[in-house]
């Protein structure tokens, strides 16, 4: 029987471009692609990009690393320090933050089509197949789209994690 979806092939720097926080992003996998069950993203971000502590309860988020090593704060726990082939799985609702700690780093995010579309909301499209010119956040455009997609903002990434 056919379900009317048609497979999904995609290149390697193949994928929607998206510029967001320093970081090139391709969309693989869009929520349309896979029926609303899930999305992947892969990133491709400098030394220190990454995200403040922050949480989204109903969305879950998992990331494997492709490249260089990406460090993790978890709730409570440890600072866990990710390298090539590290898996993470974020529960919704577990207080996290990442950050790149290689000179760049590429990895894979797994996640639900509402936090996709939450990437969206604080990306733009990518003009090049490269970084994004250095410039200011739009904290007014993240802060909306925090409000519209579930996510709330925690804290800077803990001093106490390096």
């Amino acid at each position: 029987m056919n379900s009317g979806r048609v497979p999904n092939v995609l290149g390697p720097g193949a994928g929607e471009a998206l510029w967001s926080f320093g970081t090139l992003t391709a969309v693989k996998a869009t929520a349309s692609d896979t029926g609303g069950r899930f999305a992947i993203i892969e990133d491709l971000a400098p030394k220190g990009a990454g995200t403040p502590l922050h949480l989204h309860r109903e969305d879950d988020e998992s990331f494997y690393v492709l490249e260089g090593e990406v460090a993790f704060a978890l709730g409570a726990d440890p600072l866990i320090r990710a390298t090539a082939g590290s898996f993470i799985h974020i529960p919704g609702g577990v207080v996290h933050a990442f950050r790149v700690e290689s000179a760049t780093a590429r990895y894979l995010i797994i996640t639900t089509p509402r936090h996709e579309r939450f990437y969206r909301a604080i990306s733009e499209p990518a003009l090049h197949p490269g970084p994004p010119p250095e410039s200011p956040l739009d904290m007014e455009k993240v802060e909306a789209a925090c409000q519209e997609y579930g996510v709330e903002l925690i804290g800077p990434w803990p001093e106490d994690c390096g």
